[in-house]
């Protein structure tokens, strides 16, 4: 059924409170649970209440609303309507439309970003959802700094994706904050956001003694057979037996009568709704049935258009019988079975005039007016399905990717010609695919396929459903789709054939399945050598297969850089490209570039985003790398992406590990294992495994390193990923060192070194040497240290340069080399410093005593007391951000960041935010000092960034240097 078609259960807004003397019977358990939440009793911050309709939640939930009031807080409410939730962040508008104030006091960004998701901007490529959902949390985090805040939800199965999105991105970041928000939503329903690991109180069927204490309590209490009749159909429900109980004293009503038979419980209370209209006066049905076919924003401006007001004479007949409540101006339905009833109890031609009389009421509003004629059409209609497509338009334009998809399909069925309605379930499909549900996308492609025989439409059909599969986690099954599909366009359509490859590619890096390799390669050999394809050619290259022709590849490099200049999403492309090739500077130019010039507001990640965070890894910009998997996660969580959010969840646990928060990094490599089938996803769970290494390390459980390292390579040695294995050969060497497993560990990197022959990237030649150094006998591990360090260009990854100089000056020392180690240690202390690896410093710090160099700096020290995310939140701090910038930056309220930064005041020994600054900057003038001179900088890839980052680290000046490392935001 059509969401504007008036169908079961659509509402106006918010349903109305219940009488304040209403009782609450038989669910004291719940309502307990609901005031210990409201009062900030419970650890939990989102609680959904979930039953079947009639059980009681809009009651309970009201009961919830006014104890909230009575404590002081400030109530924000909002409900969905079926009708509602094809208009793009209609509940988020209806929640938020009482702060206006609150709205426009938001950051410039996120009142803009507020301003384009409710029409109100101009919206022209729209609103950056992640930034709409920061902004929502920020706006209820500043409504707790004066009061604490109840956000409430009801009938949020019928809320816009749009809306929800916002407000799942904003309820996952709620603790620690004075804001709870109740969710009230039918039992069975998918809630996109709120159905993982949200607390759920679900209302049952009342027991027997409740539901007959509920029966006594009616102003007529049935009894002897009609009151048993009653409670058997009724089966407990709350509302049943209510309404039961009403038309069982009602003249000529029967309770057990054949017509209310075995009916499903919605339908049977709609025939009782629907009796009640008989008898009314006309008028009376004729607004009641406009009041029905509405949606909750219209009244505002139905009523002077026409529909009759709360005053009118015309309404005590409806009030009387049962079927609304006059509250103040406004004329609710009592429950949403009426609504349905009062709708299905007319017949089509009325309703069709209902519709039309409103789309005539609601012609200054396009969109509602537009779905109001679509109500109304009992037959295709082109100018009608052209009102709806402009409408996705705009949908689409303030970034409301499921009313947009919803217009379009709806447009679909209303085109007259088949070939207009396969394009617009093709352009459907595409919006579909920003929401993540990849039932709808082939529901809406399969749907298209019937409709035409167009090969071109056909093929950007398969395009579209390609483009969400490939970030699912069905590797096998999708890859089988796109190649099938590639193969048979290969002659008739080759540009959307390399389309479908490119994402088989993608699928391929992700499974790391070899066989797969092999196909893409095939496919490639059947498609002509189109010049202007030739880019998106070298692309799947890369991807499948990196090592294999990389000389080639790299030599392509330049070129492609060059031709998208003026093009960041191709730019970024070729960054993840040259990641793949171990060119990870380039890789961080393209990045810095493309960002510099385009705000990414792509409503899911890219495929292979997850380059762009190991890119700023292994760049040493670990803030940035973080920023960027935050990024990820909350987009993939909100379109319900799992492989996303494991892949965001492993580059995290690495940089976690790294930085010494050994149970944090565990906690997310655990998560991205538990969201993929690590033998579909090779790539992920290499990842994984080596961060739950990196952890491990970080402990000193060297045993416990190497048996997770070991899981990166097979029984035989092999490489489990062709891609994410190598960078793990000098980590496994490191632990097989130290847990007596040197020669598997050496057997394993000669298989590597042997696969990878000429085809090895200088980085990778490097970490083989440094792995073998430390497997070697120790009289010949010298020349392979200093062949890991050979290369200048290898200061561009500056951690695993600083391993290396770290491993090389311990052997100097135990060879009583003791002058020559200072050197690397100093240089190898100064990047562990800079990057915040706390277990190497320390290892580090140990090594430079034993040396003989004096390293005592208590501002290090300070600082290593952090966690990872406040050491991030201090140096932001430090660079002059507020907190209101910091959050969005990290996807945190400002009260969040205030608080990190609370806490983290006292283990810094200082008392003022002025004093960061002065802190971090005395950080590298003691360690210069104690050092013995400044070691060599670290020089950004930038040319601007290389000069000043040049003068500052020759002053000391570690502040000026950390605003260049951390130059670009990551804003996709």
């Amino acid at each position: 059924m059509d969401e504007h078609t008036g169908g079961r259960g659509a509402v106006m807004g918010p349903e109305p409170e219940p009488d304040r003397g209403e009782p609450v019977v038989g669910r004291d358990a719940e309502l307990a649970r609901l005031f210990r939440v409201v009062d900030s009793v419970s650890a939990d911050p989102v609680l959904m209440l979930v039953g079947d309709v009639g059980t009681g939640k809009s009651t309970l939930l009201g009961h919830a609303v006014r104890r909230a009031e009575a404590g002081g807080a400030r109530v924000l409410r909002a409900a969905g309507s079926e009708s509602e939730s094809s208009l793009a962040f209609s509940a988020l508008h209806q929640l938020l439309r009482p702060v206006p104030a609150e709205v426009d006091g938001l950051p410039g960004r996120q009142r803009a970003a507020l301003q384009d998701a409710f029409g109100k901007g101009p919206a022209t490529s729209g609103p950056d959802l992640m930034l709409v959902g920061i902004a929502v949390l920020s706006l209820l985090s500043g409504l707790g700094d004066r009061h604490p805040v109840l956000v409430v939800l009801d009938d949020a199965q019928w809320c816009d994706r749009a809306s929800l999105d916002a407000l799942s991105f904003a309820a996952r970041r709620l603790e620690g904050e004075p804001v709870t928000m109740l969710i009230g939503a039918r039992g069975g329903d998918h809630l996109p956001g709120f159905d993982r690991h949200v607390p759920t109180l679900t209302l049952g069927p009342l027991d027997s003694a409740a539901a007959d204490q509920l029966l006594d309590l009616q102003p007529k209490s049935p009894t002897g057979r009609t009151r048993t009749r009653i409670l058997d159909q009724a089966g407990g429900n709350p509302l049943a037996l209510v309404e039961l109980a009403r038309a069982a004293s009602a003249p000529d009503t029967a309770v057990g009568s054949p017509s209310a038979g075995p009916l499903p419980l919605a339908e049977h209370l709609e025939r009782i709704f629907a009796a009640r209209l008989n008898g009314l006066p006309a008028a009376t049905t004729r607004a009641l049935l406009l009041l029905a076919a509405m949606d909750s924003a219209d009244s505002a401006i139905a009523v002077p258009a026409g529909l009759p007001h709360a005053g009118d004479e015309i309404w005590p007949p409806a009030e009387r019988a049962a079927l609304v409540r006059r509250t103040g101006h406004d004329v609710r339905f009592r429950h949403p079975l009426v609504r349905s009833a009062v709708y299905h109890a007319a017949s089509p031609g009325a309703r069709r005039e209902a519709h039309l009389a409103l789309a005539e009421m609601l012609r200054d509003e396009p969109d509602r007016s537009a779905w109001h004629r679509a109500a109304a059409c009992p037959h295709p209609d082109a100018a009608v399905s052209a009102e709806l497509e402009r409408s996705a338009g705009r949908a689409r334009r303030r970034g409301g990717h499921a009313a947009a998809a919803q217009a379009l399909q709806r447009a679909a069925e209303l085109a007259p010609r088949r070939e207009d309605s396969a394009r617009l379930l093709v352009e459907a499909a595409a919006a579909a695919v920003f929401t993540g549900d990849i039932a709808w996308v082939e529901e809406l492609v399969a749907a298209a396929r019937t409709r035409t025989d167009d090969a071109t439409l056909l093929a950007s059909a398969a395009v579209q459903a390609g483009r969400l599969a490939v970030l699912t986690v069905r590797h096998p099954v999708v890859f089988s789709r796109l190649a099938g599909a590639a193969e048979e366009l290969t002659v008739s359509q080759p540009a959307a054939a390399l389309d479908l490859v490119a994402g088989a590619a993608v699928v391929r890096f992700y499974s790391g399945e070899d066989t797969q390799r092999h196909r893409i390669q095939d496919i490639l050999r059947r498609l002509p050598a189109n010049a202007p394809h030739a880019d998106l050619r070298t692309w799947v290259r890369a991807v499948s297969d990196p090592f294999d022709d990389r000389d080639q590849l790299l030599a392509l490099l330049p070129k492609l850089v060059a031709e998208a200049q003026d093009r960041p999403e191709r730019l970024t492309a070729v960054g993840i490209m040259a990641w793949l090739l171990d060119e990870t500077p380039q890789a961080v130019r393209a990045f810095d570039e493309a960002f510099d010039r385009w705000q990414v507001q792509g409503a899911l990640p890219e495929g292979l985003g997850g380059a762009v965070a190991w890119a700023y890894a292994e760049r040493g910009r670990w803030e940035q790398a973080r920023e960027a998997c935050a990024r990820t996660t909350a987009v993939g969580r909100v379109a319900g992406l799992d492989h996303a959010v494991a892949c965001a969840a492993a580059v995290d646990a690495t940089l976690l590990a790294l930085q010494g928060d050994p149970s944090s990094a565990r906690t997310r490599a655990e998560e991205a294992l538990t969201l993929i089938d690590p033998l579909e996803s090779r790539s992920v769970g290499v990842y994984a495994h080596r961060a739950l290494g990196a952890a491990a390390v970080a402990e000193g459980a060297y045993e416990t390193a190497y048996g997770q390292l070991r899981m990166v390579f097979a029984a035989d040695g092999a490489p489990v990923h062709y891609h994410a294995s190598y960078p793990a050969l000098t980590d496994l060497a490191a632990a097989a060192v130290r847990c007596g497993r040197h020669e598997e560990a050496a057997a394993i990197v000669e298989r590597s070194a042997a696969a990878l022959a000429g085809h090895a990237s200088p980085r990778l030649r490097a970490l083989i040497s440094r792995a073998r150094g430390l497997l070697t006998d120790p009289r010949e591990a010298e020349p392979h240290f200093r062949a890991a360090l050979a290369d200048p260009v290898l200061e561009y990854w500056p951690f695993e340069r600083a391993q290396t100089l770290l491993d090389l000056a311990e052997w100097l020392r135990r060879r009583r080399r003791i002058a020559e180690a200072r050197g690397p240690l100093t240089e190898a202390l100064e990047i562990f410093r800079r990057l915040g690896a706390r277990p190497w410093i320390e290892r580090a710090r140990a090594e430079s005593r034993a040396a003989g160099l004096a390293v005592t700096d208590p501002a290090p020290d300070a600082l290593a007391e952090l966690s990872p995310q406040q050491q991030q939140i201090v140096r932001l701090a430090a660079r002059g951000l507020t907190n209101r910038e910091i959050g969005e930056k990290l996807f945190l309220s400002p009260r969040t960041v205030s608080s990190h930064l609370y806490r983290s005041f006292p283990k810094l020994g200082i008392t003022a935010r002025s004093q960061l600054r002065d802190l971090l900057e005395g950080t590298l003038v003691t360690a210069v000092q104690q050092e013995q001179g400044p070691p060599d900088a670290y020089v950004p890839d930038d040319p601007h960034a290389q000069t000043t980052a040049l003068r500052e680290s020759r002053s000391g000046h570690l502040g000026g240097l950390s605003r260049n490392l951390t130059r670009q935001t990551w804003t996709r």
